[in-house]
């Protein structure tokens, strides 16, 4: 897992909302809690490990975007992001 979460952790990078728009389209964006490890949950999300992922969902520190969350965004289309590909989804942070 270590060698995952060190793959993981060198693909973070930061994105602008336009690069974001076409995974919106296809539903693929989870947002994380900032106080969550962005490297973490993308090692859960790719080892299937349900229970982390179960959890974090249930404690709302992961989860899709809202309507009212998108709205902000497509306004402000400066607003940059975190970001952690783990196919299928586009793991990202509020910056």
């Amino acid at each position: 897992m270590q060698d995952l979460k060190s793959e993981l952790t060198e693909m973070i990078d930061q994105a602008e909302w336009d690069w974001l728009v076409p995974h919106v389209q296809r539903d693929a964006i989870v947002i994380v809690d900032t106080n969550l490890d962005l490297a973490d949950v993308g090692v859960a999300i790719a080892s299937d490990n349900v229970m982390s992922v179960q959890h974090w969902i249930g404690e709302g520190l992961i989860s899709k975007p809202t309507q009212a969350q998108l709205t902000d965004w497509e306004r402000d289309r400066r607003k940059r992001f975190t970001t952690l590909i783990v196919q299928p989804y586009v793991l990202v942070q509020t910056l």
